[in-house]
């Protein structure tokens, strides 16, 4: 009955979006245009977004059947009040396994082109198959997830008013997909600003988004365009030595050594901690990191080099990166 309720809700929700006219199941729904944003994300014409097939990833991103031992769910590691992301360093997967790397925030995450940290996986649908098969994380298989949602009468009439289909895997992955396209964000006071609110961010942040936006400073030449990332992948000098190969591991060429993918900066108040292990516990720590160098990797990008900015300089780019805040997710 919680489920059913849980799933009642979501469709109202999004028929509040709706024209009056608008059929609640089959309507190909797309988020408007933000304002600050170049364009919509792309959407596969195998996976067109419907009302239905959001609601219903929406009720399995935050079901623990979809795990081995029935405890944790996709939204446990990945948390709405925190812009999806996870509080802890590393997240914890069924008995309490531990994994290797920070969740990132999925926010904005339909304009990825390439996930994971490596950027080995081309598209959601793809990406969703990974956290069943690591042992660390869900530990289970669509198949058998499929079989235990299948009993249940509430999954059974989902599948069929979003997919026309029974429960099964290609259901599971492509309504999780769904519902992660759907998660936009771009109502931030920096996004205010830029539209021209001029009081919607403090003076501090407007010193700030100079700085970040300075050429020999070049925080905006990686993050760069309305993600605030240019999807690229770099060796920041986070370490000497890396346990994480990064890059490395997908094309095992050594100059991609702890090339890690480069993260979007909204809603990065929200998302610590950060680096893709979780070793920098605050924004404070991520700015004296860049601010001081790096560590001198070979690898290290050659942006990456000592700023010799001050407290006042560094408070400003702090300051600025808190306005990339947006809280339509906040409870």
């Amino acid at each position: 009955m919680t489920r059913i309720l849980f799933f009642l809700f979501c469709l109202f929700v999004f028929w509040k979006c709706a024209s009056p006219e608008a059929d609640l199941h089959q309507e190909t729904w797309y988020p408007s245009l933000p304002g600050t944003f170049d364009s919509l994300p792309p959407m596969p014409e195998d996976n067109q977004l419907t009302r239905a097939r959001v609601a219903l990833g929406r009720l399995l991103f935050h079901e623990p059947l979809l795990s081995g031992d029935g405890t944790i769910s996709c939204a446990s590691c990945h948390k709405e009040n925190l812009a999806f992301a996870d509080n802890r360093r590393v997240s914890s997967g069924v008995h309490g396994r531990l994994d290797k790397r920070n969740a990132p925030s999925l926010i904005n995450v339909a304009y990825q082109e390439r996930l994971f940290m490596e950027g080995g996986v081309p598209s959601l649908e793809i990406q969703v198959l990974a956290p069943f098969g690591n042992e660390n994380e869900m530990d289970f298989t669509l198949t058998a997830a499929a079989k235990l949602l299948g009993q249940e009468e509430e999954y059974r009439n989902l599948a069929q008013e979003a997919y026309d289909s029974e429960v099964n895997g290609f259901v599971i992955s492509r309504a999780l997909s769904a519902f992660q396209r759907s998660l936009i964000s771009s109502g931030s006071p920096y996004d205010r600003y830029l539209l021209g609110d001029r009081a919607a961010i403090s003076a501090a942040a407007k010193r700030g988004s100079k700085l970040f936006y300075n050429e020999d400073i070049a925080c905006g030449s990686c993050h760069s365009g309305f993600l605030f990332t240019d999807q690229e992948f770099y060796n920041v000098g986070l370490y000497l030595e890396y346990e994480d190969e990064g890059r490395g591991r997908l094309t095992q060429n050594r100059g991609d050594l702890g090339k890690i993918k480069n993260s979007s900066l909204r809603n990065v108040a929200l998302t610590a901690p950060y680096m893709h292990d979780g070793s920098l516990a605050t924004l404070d720590e991520v700015l004296r990191h860049f601010n001081e160098g790096g560590k001198g990797h070979p690898n290290q990008d050659g942006r990456i080099r000592p700023l010799n900015l001050d407290e006042v300089q560094l408070s400003d780019l702090k300051s600025f990166l808190e306005s990339l805040t947006d809280t339509i997710y906040l409870k």
